[in-house]
């Protein structure tokens, strides 16, 4: 049924996933159990929050059609909002998400410089998000490593692209600086707030958090090491492509391993890399039914454990 209704990327597509998020979202805010008084500035926040998570359902599916990574399906958009429901404290974390979101801007801009035009732009932007994201969730500046990646891979003979980032590092810099100044903070002191690593795993609410990272995790090795054994059979000049992919699912695993306020919300940095990487597979797997049983299953175990952690 979903593998059939997502097998084409139709409007109707994206009006059920957000309207999914959407009461989603709202039932989440209203059995959140906060007593939040009705103002204005806490209404805009909670609804900025869901404007972004709608942006980025978007802008997984702008990015892998306007570079081809999928074919013609929407089980990008389907399978992200799935991951989502599987850990719906992500809707209260606000610094993750707006990260995120500049991250996913990012992307847009790295994925795209294999058409070799505009790279300079293209470079200068990823970079300017990637910084502005490191401000909201520091460890989100692992992203660099993924645009040196890509620069290495496809614009390398031009020794400007190297110089480009470090344009947009003083851009960020001195708006930081301006930020600092006001909260009269020094540069050591918010380095050293922000430059902290915990290995600590033990940040479970409740067991089906814990079941839910376990489930996760066991679906992210599956498409992860489906796809890295299957690179070498993808087409040579979309190779370096995929690489960056599994690169960027990586540097989401980093993230969460080493954020120092650990919960299962940190895990939005991988969403979209392993949407990607589970619709490759999805996508070689011949037989309709056990697609049908793969997208199926995920998105009613995100709506399972959605509800678990929401009612139980």
């Amino acid at each position: 049924m979903l593998a059939s209704i997502f097998s084409k990327t139709k409007p109707i597509n994206y009006i059920i996933l957000t309207l999914l998020v959407v009461i989603c979202y709202s039932l989440f805010q209203l059995s959140n159990g906060e007593s939040v008084d009705i103002i204005f500035y806490e209404v805009a926040k909670r609804l900025l929050f869901l404007l972004l998570f709608l942006l980025m359902m978007v802008l997984s599916q702008f990015i892998v059609a306007k570079n081809r990574l999928v074919n013609d399906n929407a089980y990008v958009p389907l399978l992200f909002v799935s991951f989502i429901l599987f850990f719906p404290s992500t809707f209260t974390e606000g610094r993750i998400i707006i990260s995120a979101y500049f991250i996913m801007l990012a992307l847009r801009r790295i994925f795209s410089l294999h058409s070799n035009t505009h790279s300079k732009e293209k470079i200068f932007d990823a970079s300017l998000w990637i910084l502005v994201a490191s401000l909201f969730h520091f460890w989100s500046i692992l992203y660099l490593i993924l645009l040196f990646f890509a620069i290495i891979f496809f614009v390398a003979k031009d020794y400007k692209n190297w110089i480009i980032p470090l344009l947009a590092f003083f851009t960020v810099f001195i708006g930081l600086t301006i930020y600092l100044l006001v909260n009269d903070m020094t540069y050591l002191e918010w380095l050293t707030k922000k430059l902290q690593v915990s290995l600590n795993f033990m940040y479970f609410e409740n067991t089906y958090q814990n079941i839910a990272l376990a489930v996760f995790s066991s679906i992210a090795v599956l498409f992860f090491l489906s796809e890295a054994i299957d690179i070498k059979n993808k087409a040579y000049n979309m190779q370096s492509t995929y690489k960056k992919m599994i690169l960027c699912f990586l540097i989401g695993v980093a993230i969460f391993v080493v954020s120092p306020e650990k919960s299962n919300g940190v895990l939005l940095f991988t969403f979209f890399p392993l949407a990607v990487l589970g619709t490759k597979h999805i996508e070689g797997i011949k037989q309709k039914w056990r697609k049908e049983i793969i997208l199926t299953s995920i998105f009613l175990l995100g709506l399972f454990f959605y509800g678990a952690q929401l009612f139980l």
